[in-house]
């Protein structure tokens, strides 16, 4: 029942404060202490060390993610999905012709499985032209950021902008303090992300990399304005991640971050790198907090690279074992 003497009860205490300081400074405590957060941290240690022979410089210090399952989730579909059926309700109101369209009615009516099996690809297709195309770049900006900022989830209710992952933002946070430029490099459009990648995940614009729209140039009223096409001129995923990289970035990445088999081609060329390097797929385990799925997947599928991962030394970041938290 004695109580502790003041002095030493001092000393505890500040141990104790030190303690939570430490882990309040403590990197990406969002992470389980597992073998992939530690090879993070040992990799990052390794390349950005003056006295490391696998030392890199802040100029090659390129870092690039994938966005739809990497940096958020991508059930029961894409979120630009989700945008692009939004917009078509919205204008329906306007085009009282569509009733007679069954595609539109099946977008209006958001039935995901008929138009994933009845319409396909190509129906897609045609609802994210007829959603996205005919309006200028700055009013597609202004519609994007209007939806992101009320929008919710059709099963979690939260906001799609509260749908991150906590441990990849911190990962993101952690590579900047240490100079490196990340990037997305994504199969979404680049409009679409951009009208919020920043305020999300504090990654400029001009470091969002995405699957691009034909634009034309207009004057409205003596204001030169762009005005996205029906036509994508190219769609940035599979092959395309590592065209993208070359043509805007112009160097190969030290790290790459994907959760599909339409990145291995990304993982690929950073991993062909000369110097030390490091590439993940996020792997979707987390049936409870998240989705569990990967090769019968028809969003976001990971299969072929399931099997490529181990011999290319990519690590599998399980979100269930690896992460405490799935959203901040």
């Amino acid at each position: 029942g004695k109580t502790t003497e003041p002095g030493l009860q001092e000393g505890l205490d500040t141990l104790a404060l030190a303690d939570s300081a430490r882990a309040v400074n403590e990197p990406l405590p969002s992470w389980n202490n597992t073998r992939s957060r530690q090879r993070i941290l040992d990799f990052v240690e390794a390349v950005t060390s003056n006295t490391s022979p696998d030392y890199v410089a802040p100029d090659d210090r390129i870092a690039v993610f994938d966005n739809d399952g990497t940096l958020w989730p991508e059930k029961p579909t894409y979120f630009q999905i989700e945008f692009v059926l939004y917009r078509i309700r919205q204008l329906a109101k306007t085009h009282p012709e569509w009733k007679k369209d069954k595609l539109i009615q099946a977008a209006i009516a958001r039935d995901l499985v008929k138009l994933r099996k009845k319409y396909g690809p190509e129906g897609m297709g045609k609802l994210m032209a007829i959603a996205q195309s005919g309006i200028t770049t700055d009013d597609f900006e202004k519609t994007v950021k209007n939806w992101i900022n009320k929008a919710k989830h059709p099963v979690s209710g939260r906001r799609y902008d509260a749908m991150v992952f906590q441990p990849m933002l911190e990962l993101i946070d952690y590579l900047h303090e240490h100079d490196f430029k990340v990037y997305i490099v994504s199969g979404g459009g680049i409009d679409f992300m951009r009208a919020w990648a920043t305020d999300v995940y504090g990654i400029p614009v001009n470091r969002v990399l995405g699957s691009l729209p034909d634009l034309k140039y207009e004057k409205v009223n003596g204001k030169p304005v762009l005005f996205k096409e029906a036509d994508i001129l190219f769609v940035n995923n599979a092959e395309g991640k590592p065209m993208t990289i070359h043509r805007f970035i112009g160097k190969k990445p030290v790290m790459a971050f994907g959760n599909s088999d339409g990145d291995i081609q990304m993982l690929e060329w950073c991993s062909s790198g000369k110097g030390k390097t490091l590439s993940a797929f996020i792997h979707h385990t987390d049936s409870k907090r998240e989705w569990a799925y990967d090769r019968q997947s028809h969003v976001g599928k990971l299969s072929k690279g399931l099997d490529m991962a181990p011999g290319n030394h990519w690590m599998l970041i399980d979100m269930k074992k690896d992460w405490k938290v799935i959203y901040p």
